[in-house]
């Protein structure tokens, strides 16, 4: 990946919980496809709802620094070549990954399941991040596995041309040629869109090409970077969020974007990045683009 982040480290926010768990072993196989270190972080300050009730700060540091010590461990069991850091901080989770996200080459979050974005750490931590992160950010889920032999494609969402489309797919196209998995390339054509005819109401095959082309035209200069990654292309009608879900039920990640916020405190997840962190049945990544 290109930018400031391209060999910075996977982070994880790791608390205990199964899918903090879940997600630092997905953050431990991803960087170790790409040869990246893992840093994994713990904010003693922001507790999960599992941890044990402790009255002291001193507590509450040595159950932390626990965590991390038996993930650290657990990682390098799994994976002899990789590379892992640890960090036990008093700063708020969102500050600390935040802050992280400057320099990183993702953060990965945990998430509780379908439905819920709600974070491993108590309140929006997850949703901030996510929100205003400098570099992509992946919720994995505690049922989130990559052992299905069938989710071999990484699923992104390119709506727009250009700046917008152009960081999703070069996620997408490092990530599908880490794992050795195929890109799906999916865009959504409004039902507005239907053309009225005498003899009924059809979709105007002439439009749906157009977008065909257009969709090809995004994607060929990534698969001119990336020879090696086969790509498909889907064009549907329906809603944005429609369209990606339903692309995405086989899928092994999916890429989707979010707008750059220029106040640190404004940030807005969009419906399309909404859904998909809510009911994809795979990790999803959320891209910052301009």
């Amino acid at each position: 990946m290109t930018g400031p982040g391209m060999n910075g480290p996977v982070v994880v926010g790791l608390d205990g919980s199964p899918a903090s768990v879940t997600a630092a072993w997905w953050a431990a196989r991803t960087a170790t496809d790409r040869r990246l270190p893992v840093l994994l972080l713990h904010s003693w300050t922001t507790q999960p709802p599992s941890a044990p009730i402790a009255q002291e700060a001193l507590g509450m540091q040595r159950y932390g620094g626990q965590v991390l010590e038996r993930m650290e461990a657990e990682l390098l069991h799994r994976h002899d070549d990789l590379k892992v850091t640890t960090e036990l901080v008093s700063a708020p989770a969102s500050k600390a990954l935040g802050d992280l996200g400057g320099t990183a080459a993702m953060v990965v979050l945990g998430s509780r399941g379908h439905g819920s974005i709600a974070s491993y750490f108590l309140g929006s931590v997850s949703l901030y991040v996510l929100g205003l992160a400098r570099c992509p950010v992946v919720a994995v889920r505690a049922e989130d596995t990559d052992d299905d032999a069938e989710r071999y494609e990484i699923v992104v969402g390119v709506q727009e041309a250009g700046a917008a489309s152009d960081p999703l797919l070069e996620f997408g196209f490092t990530a599908a040629e880490a794992q050795g998995a195929r890109v799906r390339a999916v865009r959504a054509l409004p039902l507005s869109s239907l053309v009225a005819h005498p003899r009924g109401t059809r979709p105007d095959e002439g439009y749906e090409v157009d977008e065909q082309a257009r969709l090809a035209a995004a994607v060929t200069p990534w698969r001119e970077r990336f020879p090696t990654v086969a790509v498909t292309y889907q064009v549907a009608r329906g809603t944005a969020a429609h369209v990606l879900l339903t692309a995405s039920a086989h899928s092994a990640l999916t890429v989707v974007g979010r707008r750059r916020h220029p106040a640190p405190f404004s940030w807005k997840l969009g419906p399309v990045a909404h859904a998909a962190l809510h009911h994809v049945p795979c990790p999803v990544a959320v891209i910052p683009h301009d």
